[in-house]
């Protein structure tokens, strides 16, 4: 998406809105509400987000192709509707914010929206002048800067860079979400032990979040793994599995600051994990794995496939574990940590049985070239080690000409 430029269409296919917003160097795509039970956990569905694809794909060109696999986050949410308790129809639903003062003198504000904050208090505050015969001037909160904004200029992150030795990208993401503050989050930032950057340690390498962020989050109050992953840093809303990956240095960084026990850091660990799994999309994200009646590759495609497979499953048994990965990546000369390879699997493990087994993988496969499913860690890391196996083969005499 442009960075300066959003776009709204009220003409869908059915009647609902569709949106495109540039955030956080990523696109939101979205819709209007419609009707749902009442839930604590709000849970995006596939069909929505089926419909959301499908309406997005007649604004790009045709030479962008939006599949489902590049959905890297998902997530829907309650939003409350009022009935204005002076309306004549007793029926009528209010989808903005309603003002009401009981006859007791008693200032009401119900329904509304995050974004309208401002309008809602001014309202309200209006409303309480009003009715009680408050002595109050003019209202100061069109004008009200928030907590950073003073110090703050569109250079800041220059400084950030200068003084503090932050990369470009991190200075900037820190100097625009905390302003003025962002010195306060620099101060607390590790020696990464490089020659550059100086400081910073990012939770993924991907995204400009850094370690020092987490500190600062639990100096503003944040208690819950949840928190730090869905409002402090914005990961779980723009990309499930990056969140999923930060979680385990997040939780020690938290329980280090606040002295959490083992059992709890244990606990949040688990709640954040199934925040993500069912509030963010990662359920419908993996759902796209699960039926093995979506294997629809041709025959040549099984046989190419079951070969890749089988040059890690050398001894034929249906399935590969962590160990035959390492195996061949280290006749290949590649290191990768034990515990990324643990998640590389775990992403097509679909029994979470520690094993990826054939029809699993061929699942994977059959997914990737429908679209389904995109940048698999596990798809890209066995079609990169094939191709340097191939290179590496003795070539056979008579095909070398006969030489020596």
């Amino acid at each position: 998406s442009p960075d300066n430029m959003g776009l709204l269409d009220p003409a869908t296919s059915d009647g609902r809105v569709i949106f495109f917003l540039p955030w956080e160097k990523m696109t939101i795509a979205g819709t209007t509400d419609s009707p749902t039970d009442v839930t604590s956990h709000p849970i995006p569905t596939e069909e929505d987000i089926n419909f959301i694809l499908n309406e997005v794909r007649n604004y790009l060109s045709v030479d962008v192709e939006v599949r489902r696999g590049d959905v890297l986050a998902a997530w829907s949410g309650i939003r409350p509707l009022v009935t204005d308790p002076s309306s004549k129809d007793t029926q009528s639903i209010c989808r903005n914010h309603v003002v009401s003062v009981s006859d007791s003198g008693l200032v009401t504000i119900a329904g509304g929206k995050w974004t309208t904050y401002r309008a809602m208090a001014q309202d309200a505050i209006d409303a309480a002048v009003a009715a009680h015969g408050l002595k109050a001037g003019s209202s100061k909160t069109i004008g009200l800067q928030l907590q950073g904004a003073e110090d703050w200029s569109p250079t800041l992150y220059i400084r950030l860079v200068q003084d503090y030795g932050l990369e470009s990208e991190v200075a900037q993401h820190l100097a625009s979400t905390y302003g003025d503050k962002a010195f306060e989050v620099a101060k607390i930032a590790q020696v990464t032990g490089k020659r550059w950057p100086i400081v910073g340690k990012r939770l993924v390498s991907e995204f400009p979040y850094i370690e020092a962020e987490v500190v600062y989050g639990v100096k503003e109050y944040a208690r819950t793994a949840v928190d730090m992953i869905s409002r402090r840093t914005r990961l779980a809303f723009l990309n499930v599995q990056a969140a999923e990956e930060a979680l385990p240095r997040i939780v020690d960084i938290m329980g280090k600051e606040l002295h959490w026990s083992e059992q709890k850091k244990k606990e949040e660990l688990e709640a954040a994990k199934k925040f993500l799994y069912y509030e963010m999309g990662y359920k419908v994200k993996s759902d796209q794995l699960t039926d093995s009646s979506e294997i629809s590759l041709v025959p040549s495609d099984i046989e190419r496939y079951k070969k890749r497979f089988h040059m890690f499953d050398k001894e034929k048994k249906g399935f590969i574990t962590i160990l035959d990965v390492q195996r061949v990546l280290e006749s290949i000369s590649v290191q990768i940590a034990e515990n990324t390879l643990h998640e590389i699997l775990n992403e097509v493990d679909l029994n979470k049985n520690g094993q990826v087994e054939l029809n699993e993988f061929l699942q994977l496969m059959s997914a990737i070239q429908k679209g389904h499913v995109s940048g698999s860690r596990l798809a890209v890391l066995m079609k990169s080690a094939e191709e340097k196996l191939r290179r590496r083969a003795v070539i056979p005499v008579d095909r070398s000409g006969g030489g020596l």
